[in-house]
């Protein structure tokens, strides 16, 4: 995010009543700003030449258009910040094309206004926000190229174990958390993100989601 008070929001959503709806909200918090809102995803698209804006909230279903093709006309202009997905779904397809092609998220429309604040900060912060369903298509796209390719360069392949604690830490359990929903004990966790750790060569859990994500883009690009 640039050096300004606010995080300079952009909504392109073609259903008037959740846009409007979504820029009350948005509009209420004291570090988020509402630039524009549009349904026609030319007249955003070209807006963004005349306008600065930090985030673009993107639906992916704009009837005239996907998000697809939107986002990949933003990506030749001149923006330079960040697109977050808030759509009602997307196809795993769709959410691994997305994220090959630039998107810093996606998030779902029945999730909470509370996560969705979360997803917009931390993504303006220069983070990667996926919802769980988009995360686990990325997850097994990855363990499909991974079983077409063996190991890739940089951080090796994750192993099924390490997957699937990985899985429940990018759902923000804790230890304690992820150990009664696999059914193993809280010092079996332990150990494997100890594992985790030292095959991203990380030290906290936000720089092992970070790590991990990028690795799993990576092998998915490169297959």
């Amino acid at each position: 995010m640039q050096n300004h008070d606010k995080i300079r929001l952009l909504l392109l959503d073609d259903h008037s009543l959740f846009r409007e709806s979504l820029g009350r909200l948005l509009r209420s918090e004291p570090d988020l700003e509402v630039i524009a809102d549009f349904h026609s995803a030319d007249e955003a698209v070209a807006a963004l030449e005349k306008i600065k804006v930090d985030v673009i909230l993107l639906d992916h279903d704009l009837g005239e258009k996907d998000g697809l093709a939107v986002l990949d006309a933003i990506k030749t202009s001149r923006f330079t910040g960040r697109i977050l997905f808030v759509t009602a779904g997307m196809s795993d397809d769709e959410t691994r094309s997305a994220a090959r092609r630039g998107a810093s998220g996606v998030f779902l429309k029945h999730s909470s206004p509370a996560d969705l604040l979360n997803a917009i900060r931390r993504v303006a912060a220069g983070e990667r926000w996926f919802d769980r369903k988009a995360l686990q298509a990325l997850s097994f796209g990855d363990r499909e190229a991974d079983l077409q390719h063996g190991k890739t360069d940089g951080v090796p392949p994750f192993n099924p174990r390490e997957q699937s604690v990985l899985d429940e830490i990018y759902s923000g359990l804790t230890n304690k958390e992820i150990a009664a929903k696999l059914n193993i004990s809280e010092g079996y966790v332990k150990a494997v993100l100890q594992q985790l750790f030292a095959k991203t060569g990380v030290r906290t859990r936000s720089q092992l989601v970070r790590i991990a994500l990028e690795a799993q883009f990576a092998r998915r690009t490169a297959s």
